[in-house]
């Protein structure tokens, strides 16, 4: 019987152990303020997607909007490589206004 109270404070501890973090790392990343925004439309393999992305600079917002667009339109690893060098049909940058 001791053992197993053992055992669920060991699983508790642990389990807390990673929650915590993880809950650390989302209200930080609320807080987190972009300074540019991007949006980037991709046309491959005869279907077309859109998304707008924020990032802390251009090219990290034009990255992301990248590879979430081809996280759409495309399955697998060499699809994504594929979608990733496809040169997007339109790319819209602006930096964003503070508060």
């Amino acid at each position: 019987m001791a053992e197993r109270a053992k055992n669920r404070r060991l699983r508790t501890i642990a389990t807390v152990g990673v929650l915590v973090p993880v809950v650390a790392v989302v209200v930080y990343s609320s807080f987190y303020v972009n300074e540019f925004e991007c949006e980037v439309c991709i046309r491959f393999e005869g279907r077309e997607a859109c998304r707008t992305v924020g990032g802390k600079t251009e090219e990290e917002a034009r990255r992301a909007a990248v590879d979430n667009t081809c996280a759409q339109l495309s399955s697998g690893v060499t699809d994504s490589l594929r979608c990733s060098r496809t040169e997007p049909s339109r790319v819209r940058c602006r930096a964003v206004a503070d508060g």
